[in-house]
Order: structure tokens, then sequence, then C-alpha cells
């Protein structure tokens, strides 16, 4: 069978995210097996060099792996000719500088949400690539998620008659670092250094929205900094100047109404660490990562307000539970998808203009906090 190489720099895989999602359970398991499969019957085999600062760590991670190459020299990098995508998962206020160049130098470039702290900027990055004729694509993988899948094949179906509203439930607890370390990094809890999560998760919300449920129309926001104080990574206490807990409502096409709570201050009780329950005419559904439960309109119980008698009724045993498909990482089929679209083969519809409406819908977020008030969401101009 015929091959084909590609060659990715790979910025920011000793991170968390970039390494595991990425790097070990997209890039090479691509490579595990034999490549991405083309029309003309090749494969397309991705060969990764990883990029960072950390030079003991990208050792560590090349050796580990059994990858030859790793590089701290970002301009050397960008200079190579046997490297056609640059990927970027990284700090989110470094990566339009960075991007920039990497456009620059001609390279496709493929990147983690957000895109940048702020919309101007995040415009700036399309307008760039779309001069300098590069492709670009933007990580939107929750909406290749089991659980998300099975909402859109229920939609798609008409399982839900007129949806009605969508309830967003996110998060868990970060611990502050001193008592227990923290599962995020100490820079996601300080705005000066481009933390929050408001703009960490509207950007997610933008396009599980306007893909599954209907385009944002309008937004009405509410932030907190619940937890004032932290820990960083070397024990050393920090005031956190970012929001960690986010309560918006959206507005969309179509009349549907969404709201979603995004916290890193809330203890899980529900299925998974996100869940969204939709409400239809004809039906509900709850989705997590991985499960979706339904409810149809023949099943629905017929509860009384009666809060002098326990609750007769069980609520949780009126629900069917969807059958697993065949299911790829959420990560891996969208990088599959980019390489196909480089090498030719097909559209890319989650590109850098699509990045761009997640930091677009962030920032009207914070406007909103701030001002106390709904605020529409106009189309970008690019």
């Amino acid at each position: 069978m015929k091959t084909r190489r590609i060659g990715i720099i790979m910025h920011g895989v000793t991170g968390r995210m970039g390494m595991n999602q990425h790097l070990v359970r997209s890039i090479l398991e691509i490579r595990k097996q034999g490549g991405v499969a083309l029309r003309d019957g090749s494969r397309l085999v991705p060969e990764p060099m990883l990029l960072g600062r950390n030079a003991d760590k990208l050792r560590a991670l090349a050796r580990q792996h059994g990858l030859e190459r790793w590089s701290t020299d970002l301009g050397e990098a960008l200079r190579s000719k046997d490297d056609a995508i640059f990927f970027d998962a990284a700090s989110t206020q470094l990566r339009p500088s960075i991007l920039k160049r990497a456009i620059a130098a001609g390279k496709h470039v493929y990147c983690e949400k957000p895109v940048a702290t702020t919309l101007a900027e995040a415009i700036g990055l399309y307008r760039a690539a779309k001069k300098a004729r590069v492709k670009h694509g933007v990580v939107q993988d929750k909406l290749w998620l089991p659980g998300l899948l099975k909402l859109r094949k229920l939609r798609e179906e008409g399982f839900f008659g007129r949806i009605l509203s969508v309830r967003g439930e996110f998060g868990y607890w970060v611990f502050e670092g001193d008592r227990q370390s923290a599962q995020r990094p100490s820079w996601n809890y300080r705005k000066q250094d481009g933390g929050g999560i408001i703009l960490d998760m509207l950007c997610h919300w933008r396009y599980v929205l306007d893909n599954l449920f209907g385009e944002v129309k309008a937004v009405s926001c509410l932030g907190a900094t619940h937890i004032p104080w932290r820990w960083d990574e070397d024990g050393k206490r920090y005031k956190a100047t970012a929001d960690d807990a986010a309560y918006a409502s959206f507005r969309l096409a179509g009349g549907v109404i969404a709201h979603f709570n995004s916290s890193w201050t809330v203890r899980v009780r529900r299925d998974d660490l996100l869940t969204l329950q939709v409400d239809g005419t004809e039906g509900s559904a709850v989705a997590g990562l991985r499960r979706c439960l339904v409810q149809s309109y023949a099943d629905t119980p017929r509860p009384v307000w009666n809060p002098d008698v326990p609750q007769p009724i069980d609520f949780f045993a009126g629900w069917k539970e969807l059958p697993d498909e065949s299911y790829d990482n959420a990560f891996k089929v969208q990088w599959e998808l980019f390489l196909r679209h480089v090498a030719g083969e097909g559209p890319f519809r989650w590109g850098l203009l699509e990045g761009a409406k997640g930091v677009q819908l962030a920032a009207l977020g914070l406007k909103s906090w701030r001002q106390k008030r709904w605020l529409e969401v106009p189309r970008i101009k690019a």
C-alpha cells in the first residue's frame, strides 16, 4: 500500500491536553493504524516534531514514544521544509503571535481554542490565513463525543419534535493547591495570563449550540470568582483574578432557550462532568460525554405537586438508554478530517472563523457580566 508522509510541528504537547489527546490518542494512534486512508487508496502518515520550551520534557516525551524529532527553537522549526502543518496547544495568550509566524512561514495551522483572547486577534488570524492561502482548523472536539453524536442523531430523526430548551451543567472541583494539588494550571485563574472560565468554556458552548441546536443570537452571562486565593505549581499563594464560574443564558435561532452553568468550584452529583438536557414537545434527552438517555412523550410521567408525602414516582425509571455504536476518540476524528482536508480531500468547516465566533461569544459574555444585561450576537464581518 502506498503511503504519503506529512510532517506536523506540534507545539505545547508537554501539557496534559496536548500530550494525552492530541499526541498520544490522536497522532500516535493514527500512525499505529497506518495513517489516514485517502480516496486514491494511499494512506497519509503523520510525522510529528515536538516543539516547546523545556528540552528535558521534550526529550523524555520523544523517547517515551519512540520519536526522534523535537526542538526548542520555534524559528528553526518553522523554516523546516519537512513539515507542512503547525499545531498549537500551548498558552492562549501566546497563540495569535505564534500562529501568525507559522502562517507567514506557509504552514497550514491547526490549534486548540480559544484561538485568542480578543475578537480582533481572532479575526486577524483568520484574515492572515486566508490571505496566505493556507488551510486552517480549530479543535471543536465535543462535536464528536458519543453523547453529543447521539443527541445529533435524535434531532435529525425528529425525536424531540420542536426543541424548546437546552440545559448544560459542566464542571468539577478544582483544588486550590494548598491541601491538595490543583488539577489545572495556575494561569487559568489569572486574568492577566489569559485565564477565566468564560473565555475557556463559552468558546465550547458556541460551537455546540451552533451545530446542534441553533445559531446563538443573544447572551446574558454572570461570572464569579468564588475562590479568591489559590496556590501555584511552586506552592506560592496568589490572588485569583479570573472568573472560576459562569452562569450563562443564550437565545438561539428558532426560539430555543439554552442555559449553561460552568464551574471549577462545584462538586459533581450527576452522571458526568458535562451533562446536557434537551427538552422538546415530543421528548427529552440527557446526554453526558458518552451516555444518552431519552424519555418520549408517551413515557412522560404525570406528577402532582404534594410536598406532604414522599414522592411516589421514581423519575429515573422512566428513561431509556441509547445503545452505543462504533465511536472513536473525538480529537482523533477531527484530526483525521483535517489531515484529509490538507491532502485536498474535501472542505473543513471548523476553521479559524469558527474559532473567532467562540472568542466573540466569550467577549460578549464578559461584557454582559460587566454591564448586567442581554447582548445581541452580531454576525462577524471577516
